[in-house]
Formats: structure tokens, sequence, C-alpha cells
């Protein structure tokens, strides 16, 4: 082969790497804007985030229900799983509770 050639086994070897694993900036970004896409509302933080095998776990906090005064306003968090490559795999509500509420109760 002459140099810059590539054979076709060296280019399928190349494309059919697993996917590099995002970074945790961007695993937390995504979590939180493809959350938005699927709910319509846009989450107010990320309150945790760790690697898995498969990719992300990300807890993303959304507020469900405004109220006045803003402590009795309703939030909810969210178990969101991302691939390596950052694509949401699944979602699930895992909590509700009023924003002036401290601790899990």
């Amino acid at each position: 082969m002459a140099v810059g050639e590539e054979g076709e086994t060296e280019r399928v070897r190349r494309t059919k790497r697993a996917p590099r694993r995002v970074s945790a900036p961007q695993a937390m970004r995504y979590a939180a804007e493809q959350l938005q896409e699927l709910l319509g509302r846009a989450p107010e933080s990320v309150s945790a985030l760790k690697p898995t095998d498969d990719g992300w776990q990300a807890d993303v906090e959304v507020l469900e229900l405004e109220r006045v005064p803003a402590t009795t306003s309703v939030m909810a968090s969210y178990r969101v799983s991302l691939d390596k490559g950052g694509e949401l795999v699944s979602y699930e509500r895992t909590r509700r509770y009023t924003r002036g509420q401290n601790e899990r109760g």
C-alpha cells in the first residue's frame, strides 16, 4: 500500500470501535438537554452524576409545579441513563418534593 492509502480491513476496524465515553461535564449537559426535550420543562440542576459500565447515570432536578411562595413549588428528581456517547437511554421520576424540603422525607 502506498503512503496515505488505507485498506478496507483497516477502515472497517477503525469505524467499528466502541464509542468513546463523553466527559462528565458533557454528560451533565446532555442529560439536562435531552430530559428537557422529553418533558418540556427546563431542568434546574444535575444533583448527581456517576459513570456506569454502559455510560452515565445522572439525577436531574426539575420544577414540576410552580407555586407562591416558591418554597411550596413542587420539584421532581429524575434518574437519567446515558450511553457512552451521551445519548439518553432511559429516564424515570424517582422523587417528588416541595422546594422548601431540605431532606428526604
